[in-house]
């Protein structure tokens, strides 16, 4: 019997090591170079033109998406498209600076070019700025001036949340007399919410808040809802339009309260035709309905950014406000030419 046992052991022992053993080699996710190099690990995200990926020997990689010329993964990752919300899908190797996934839910794998791949894997970030600007002058004329602008706002597949905030305030001492009188001080406050219907078309619902001590404004406020089209979201372009209706409530310092409803017409922009250098220019238009032509707000502002290291930029803006109701005794229009510094993130 001892003997029977000891000569099938390697036969019954032997499937066993056949079915415990590794078929073939473990998968991983590769990338091919367009030098030809090659780096295996787990693609663990791309953003901003930057793929990362951690390698077994020397942990995470990040490489410039323009110097790959194909890459593949071994399981679903989420992948966005130019605009495009992200999708579930496998990554395989196409063509030069192409890989094949698919485009759009339950779609069949298709060539992708590696410059149409917004991001993989990228969780939606808080992206904003913060910026000052001052004056200080002494001798034959004396002017204090410092402002603060802020902007924050988080991009979803479906949803964007935008904030903004705004503050200057400045003063001037007359030579002769010593006085020193206010040139400014004028504060601002938004609020927006847009939910995307499709790709591009949304819906939009916000408020803004104003004050200027100045134009004897005490606060003026303006929520309102309607409709938006995104022609281009795109890291160095964007254009939108946006249609609506809004409440407007003033409350001037001498000349009281007063109100209208209207629609808005609204569109931005901005292009960044070469690094660092990014240009932007926007528009409000708000009339009421009572009087189109005669009552009305006009805001544009414009102006250029150059980004100097690290997120840094040095901004020159300008800023045109058109109230064609001041108060009484004050001017329709207010300009700043505004030149700052701050820090996008």
């Amino acid at each position: 019997m001892r003997r029977l046992t000891t000569a099938f052991f390697p036969i019954l022992i032997l499937p066993l090591l056949v079915l415990l053993a590794p078929i073939g080699p473990a998968r991983a996710d590769e990338v091919l170079f367009l030098n030809g190099d090659r780096l295996s690990g787990k693609i663990v995200k791309a953003s901003g033109g930057k793929l990362t990926i951690k390698t077994e020997g020397a942990g995470d990689v990040t490489v410039d998406m323009s110097k790959v010329k194909t890459f593949s993964t071994d399981a679903p990752v989420e992948v966005g498209i130019k605009e495009q919300p992200p999708v579930s899908a496998d990554v395989g190797p196409g063509p030069d600076r192409h890989v094949q996934t698919a485009p759009a839910p339950g779609a069949p794998p298709q060539p992708v070019a590696i410059a149409d791949i917004s991001a993989i894997n990228s969780p939606p970030a808080w992206t904003g700025s913060f910026s000052l600007n001052g004056l200080l002058t002494t001798g034959n004329s004396a002017t204090e001036q410092l402002g603060f602008r802020g902007a924050l706002s988080k991009r979803w597949p479906h949803d964007r949340l935008t904030f903004g905030a705004e503050y200057s305030f400045g003063r001037q001492e007359d030579p002769s007399t010593r006085e020193k009188s206010t040139t400014i001080d004028y504060a601002m406050a938004l609020a927006k919410y847009d939910h995307f219907f499709t790709g591009k078309f949304y819906g939009y619902v916000g408020t803004k808040a104003e004050r200027d001590k100045v134009a004897q404004l005490e606060v003026r406020v303006a929520p309102g809802a309607g409709v938006g089209y995104q022609w281009f979201e795109r890291p160095t372009f964007n254009l939108s339009n946006e249609l609506g209706l809004v409440w407007v409530y003033e409350n001037y310092k001498n000349t009281g309260s007063s109100e209208f409803f209207g629609p808005r017409f609204a569109y931005a922009v901005d292009w960044t035709p070469v690094q660092p250098l990014k240009l932007f220019h926007k528009l409000e238009y708000i009339p009421s309905f009572e009087d189109f032509g005669g009552d009305y707000l006009l805001n544009i502002d414009a102006g250029a950014r150059l980004s100097m290291w690290k997120g840094l930029f040095a901004e020159l803006r300008y800023e045109f406000r058109y109230d064609a109701t001041p108060a009484v005794g004050r001017n329709r229009t207010d300009q700043r030419y505004i030149l700052g510094a701050g820090w996008a993130f």
